[in-house]
C-alpha cells in the first residue's frame, strides 16, 4: 500500500505559476518511487525516505531547473533511475533524493550526517565531490577525478547514483545553451559512458552514448535514427523469419526462455559505418538477437551451451565471431555466449545467448551482481578490479589530465585474457603489451623486463598481446626503465611505476646538479637561495626547480649565460625582457593575407568581436563547419570542428578553454580541403571530374591523384573552396556523373 500524503503535510514551495498543478506533479513522481521501492522497505525505511524527501523538497523550494519546472523534480527522477534501471536500494534513494543539497543549498553534510547516519553522508559527500569536478583547471580535475574513484572503491553507490544524475541531466539536456550541450555530451561519452559500461550498465552506458551522440553529431544521429525507422518493419519481418525454427527447437528441447530481436544503438551503429567506411545499408548487424533461459544455477553453463549447439546446428556460425564469457566472465560480472551466424537472405545475424540472472547482471550491473553474491566470500573480478584501481590511485602522485586518460586505458576498455607460464588467468585492457603484463605480475618483474616468450616464441617488450595468449616474462637484473617505456604500455599500474622509477633517477642526477648550480651561483658572488633560484628556473623557462638542476647535470643549459645577469647585492635578476619586444615584433610584422587561410577574421562570443585565430591542422574547419575556439597555451585560439577525433578529449578535459565561434561571411578566402572519389574506371572519367570541378564550378584544384585497378579507380583531389556549401555542391555534383559510387571529404592535412 502506497504511503498517504495530503498536500498540506508537505513543505512545498508556493508557487504563483500553476502552484496546485506541481504540488499534485511532485506527489506523483514521490508516490511513483515509492511503488518501485516498495519490495525492498523493510520496518521504518518509508519514514526515512520521507524526512530525506521532506528535506530536499525544502532544500530546493526556491529553485528551477532551465525548463522551468520545479528542482526537486530531478532528484525524484534520478532516484527512480537508481531503483528502476539500476537496482539500488532505500539508502542509495535516500542519498539520490539529497545529492544536491550539500552542493547547491544551505544544509550541510553535518546536518545530513545528523538526520541519516555516517553512511549516507559519506556517500552524499562523495556526490558533493563529483560535481566539483566539471567547470574547474585540469589538474584539479584529474585530482578530483582520484577522490571520486577512491570514493568508488569505498562504496560503488557513490558512481551508480552519479551516472544515474548523469543520464537524466543528459535526458533534459535540451535546455541548456548549445555549448554548454557540447561540453556535457563530449564529458559523457569521455568518461561517464565508458564508466556505466565497466559498471556493467549497458543500457544506461548505451543511452549516453546515443544522447552524447545526438547533440554532438546531431546530423549522422537524426539520419541513423530516420532510417532505422524506415527499416523497423522490414527488420520485424527479418527476425520472426530468423527466430521460428529456433523456437521450435527451444520448445522441443523442454526449455523455458524467451527469445527476441533489439536494434543495436545509433551510437554503435555509427562507428560502425565509421571504421568500417560503409554505408547504412552496409552494416549487417542492426539488431541481436537475445535468448534468455529461465536456468537453475547448476545447470545455466550446460544449458547456454545446448541453445549455442541448436542455433548452430541452424545457421552456421562464423568461427572467428564466437565469443565465450562463460568460461571467462568480463571483470565487469558479464557472462553470455555470443555467436555470430549466417541467417536467410544471406545475413549475417549475433546471436546472445543468457540466463535471467546473467541477464540482470549485464542490464543492472553492479547492484544485480552483488544481490546475487550475497553469502558467498570469493573475491570475485569486480573486487579484483576494485583491488587494482585502489593500487593504483594510492601510488600514484601525478595530478596532471594524464591521470584521466591512464584511468581510461586501463580500466575503461574491454579486456583480453593472458595466461601465465602455470595458467593462471590475468585480465588486461586491449591494446596491453608483454611489458604490460610483466608489471601486473610484480613491479620488480616489470622494471627488470627484456623480453617474454608467447606462446613459447621470443619476442619484444613491445609486443602486442591477444587474448589466449600465454606469456612467460625474460628478465635481467642490468635492465632498468628508460623513457621509451612510456610508449610501450597502456595500464596506468605499468606507467604509474615506470614514472616513478624515471623520477627517482632523475632526482638522483639532478642533486649533482644541484651542486654544479651552487658552486657558480657562490663564485659569481651570489647566494643560493630560494629566491635566485626561482629566477633561474624562469631564466631558463623551465618548469621546475628540478629540471633546472637535471639540465644542468646533464649539461643541456650552459651556466655560463649567467654573466648576462645582473646582480643587485643577493639578488639575481634576468636581463631587461626581451620578450616583450619579440612578442611586439611579431605582432606588428603581421599582415593578414586574404588568400591565407589563417587569417581570416570570424565571429565568436555573445558579442560581434572580430578576432585572429589559426585552423587546427587536425581536422582543417572551413566555413559553414560546426565548430568551436579552443584558448590554447602560446598558440591563441585555435579552430576545430565539432567532430574533430580531437574534440570530445578538449570539451571533456579543458572546457574552461572552449569559446563558442561561428563564421563570419567571407567569400575572398579559400579553404584548402580534399575529395577522395570511388567509381568505376572508365575511358575520360578525370575529364568529366576534372570539367565539373574546374568548368562547371570554378574551383581550384591543388593537386589530383587517380590510381586505378580491376576495374575500379580511387582519386584523391585537394581543392580551394570558399565555404561548406560550396563543397557540398561539389560533392553533389560530383555523385551525379555516371560510375562515380561514392566522393567523401578529408581534411587536406592529414596526406602529406
Amino acid at each position: 500500500m502506497d504511503e498517504q500524503v495530503t498536500v498540506t503535510e508537505l513543505p512545498l514551495p508556493k508557487y504563483t505559476l500553476n502552484e496546485e498543478q506541481e504540488r499534485k506533479e511532485i506527489l506523483r513522481q514521490y508516490r511513483a518511487l515509492l511503488r518501485s521501492l516498495r519490495t525492498k522497505l523493510k520496518r521504518g525505511d518509508k519514514e526515512l525516505v520521507r524526512r530525506a524527501f521532506e528535506m530536499a523538497v525544502e532544500a530546493h523550494k526556491t529553485m528551477r531547473r532551465k525548463s522551468g519546472e520545479p528542482y526537486i523534480l530531478h532528484p525524484l527522477d534520478v532516484a527512480r533511475i537508481c531503483v528502476e534501471e539500476i537496482g539500488l536500494g532505500v539508502r542509495s534513494t535516500i542519498c539520490a533524493l539529497l545529492h544536491d543539497t550539500v552542493e547547491d543549498t544551505d544544509i550541510t553534510l553535518e546536518d545530513v550526517e545528523r538526520e541519516f547516519g555516517n553512511e549516507i553522508a559519506r556517500i552524499v559527500d562523495g556526490l558533493t565531490k563529483i560535481s566539483n569536478v566539471i567547470d574547474t583547471n585540469t589538474s584539479a580535475q584529474a585530482e578530483n577525478f582520484k577522490k571520486i574513484l577512491l570514493t568508488l572503491t569505498d562504496d560503488p553507490r557513490v558512481i551508480l547514483i552519479k551516472l544515474a544524475d548523469r543520464l537524466h541531466n543528459m535526458r533534459t539536456l535540451d535546455y541548456m545553451k548549445r555549448e554548454k550541450q557540447l561540453k556535457i555530451a563530449s564529458e559523457t561519452v569521455w568518461v561517464y559512458a565508458p564508466l556505466a559500461h565497466r559498471m556493467g550498465l549497458y543500457n544506461i552506458k548505451t543511452e549516453l552514448e546515443d544522447l552524447s551522440m545526438k547533440y554532438l553529431e546531431p546530423e549522422a544521429y537524426k539520419d541513423i535514427a530516420r532510417k532505422l525507422a524506415e527499416t523497423k518493419r522490414e527488420r520485424t519481418r527479418y527476425i520472426n523469419e530468423f527466430i521460428k525454427p529456433l523456437k521450435e527447437k527451444l520448445q522441443k528441447g523442454d526449455f523455458n526462455f524467451e527469445i527476441y530481436g533489439r536494434p543495436k544503438s545509433i551510437h554503435s551503429i555509427w562507428n560502425k559505418i565509421k571504421k568500417k567506411a560503409v554505408a547504412f545499408e552496409e552494416v549487417y548487424d542492426l539488431f541481436a538477437i537475445r535468448v534468455i533461459l529461465n536456468s537453475p544455477p547448476e545447470k545455466e553453463k550446460e544449458d547456454c551451451w545446448k541453445v549455442y549447439s541448436m542455433i548452430t546446428d541452424e545457421y552456421t556460425p562464423s568461427p572467428e565471431r564466437m565469443r565465450d564469457w562463460l568460461s571467462n566472465p568480463k571483470s565487469n560480472g558479464y557472462e553470455a555466449l555470443h555467436t555470430t551466424v549466417m541467417g536467410p537472405q544471406g545475413k549475417w545475424v549475433e546471436v546472445q545467448i543468457r540466463t535471467r540472472r546473467m541477464n540482470e547482471i549485464a542490464e543492472k550491473g553492479l547492484a544485480a551482481h552483488y544481490k546475487y553474491k550475497e553469502g558467498s566470500n570469493d573475491e570475485d573480478r569486480f573486487d579484483k578490479w576494485f583491488g587494482q584501481i585502489r593500487e593504483v590511485i594510492s601510488s600514484q602522485d601525478t595530478d596532471t589530465v594524464d591521470f584521466l586518460q591512464d584511468f581510461k586505458t586501463s580500466f575503461l576498455v574491454e579486456e583480453i585474457f593472458i595466461y601465465t607460464p602455470r595458467g593462471d588467468v590475468k585480465m588486461l585492457p586491449i591494446g596491453s603489451t608483454a611489458l604490460d603484463f610483466a608489471f601486473s605480475i610484480h613491479s620488480a618483474i616489470g622494471s627488470k623486463c627484456i623480453g617474454a616468450k608467447v606462446n613459447h616464441k621470443l619476442v619484444p617488450i613491445s609486443y602486442k598481446l591477444r587474448s589466449g595468449d600465454q606469456v612467460e616474462i625474460i628478465t635481467s637484473n642490468k635492465q632498468k626503465p628508460t623513457e621509451d617505456w612510456l610508449n610501450f604500455v597502456v595500464t596506468a599500474k605499468a606507467r604509474s611505476k615506470i614514472k616513478d622509477s624515471l623520477k627517482e633517477d632523475r632526482r638522483r642526477i639532478a642533486d649533482e646538479g644541484k651542486y654544479i648550480a651552487q658552486r657558480k651561483l657562490e663564485g659569481m658572488g651570489a647566494a643560493f637561495n630560494q629566491h635566485n633560484i626561482e629566477e633561474l628556473v624562469n631564466f631558463y623557462k623551465l618548469p621546475s626547480q628540478l629540471d633546472l638542476f637535471y639540465n644542468i647535470a646533464i649539461k643541456q643549459n650552459d651556466l655560463k649565460e649567467l654573466k648576462e645577469f645582473n646582480l643587485l647585492g643577493d639578488k639575481l635578476e634576468a636581463p631587461k625582457p626581451q620578450k616583450t619586444v619579440t612578442e611586439v615584433k611579431i605582432e606588428t610584422d603581421y599582415k593578414p593575407q586574404p588568400n591565407k587561410k589563417d587569417s581570416e577574421l570570424i565571429i565568436f562570443g555573445e558579442s560581434s568581436d572580430k578576432i585572429m585565430y589559426s585552423l587546427a591542422k587536425c581536422c582543417n574547419p572551413i566555413p559553414g563547419d560546426d565548430v568551436f575556439g579552443f584558448v590554447s597555451t602560446g598558440k591563441g585560439l585555435i579552430i576545430h570542428r565539432t567532430n574533430c577525433p580531437n574534440a570530445t578529449q578538449m570539451m571533456a578535459n579543458y572546457g574552461h578553454r572552449i569559446v563558442k565561434t561561428k563564421w563570419a561571411k567571407n567569400k575572398e578566402i579559400s579553404f584548402l580541403t580534399g575529395l577522395k572519389i570511388v567509381g568505376m574506371d572508365d575511358v575520360g572519367v578525370i575529364n568529366k571530374i576534372t570539367n565539373v570541378i574546374s568548368g562547371e564550378m570554378r574551383v581550384n584544384i591543388a593537386a589530383l591523384t587517380i590510381e586505378s585497378g580491376e576495374g575500379i579507380f580511387h582519386g584523391s583531389i585537394k581543392v580551394f573552396v570558399h565555404d561548406k556549401e560550396e563543397l557540398e555542391e561539389l560533392v553533389t555534383r560530383l555523385k551525379q556523373l555516371n560510375g562515380i559510387h561514392t566522393v567523401d571529404r578529408f581534411d587536406a592535412e592529414e596526406e602529406k
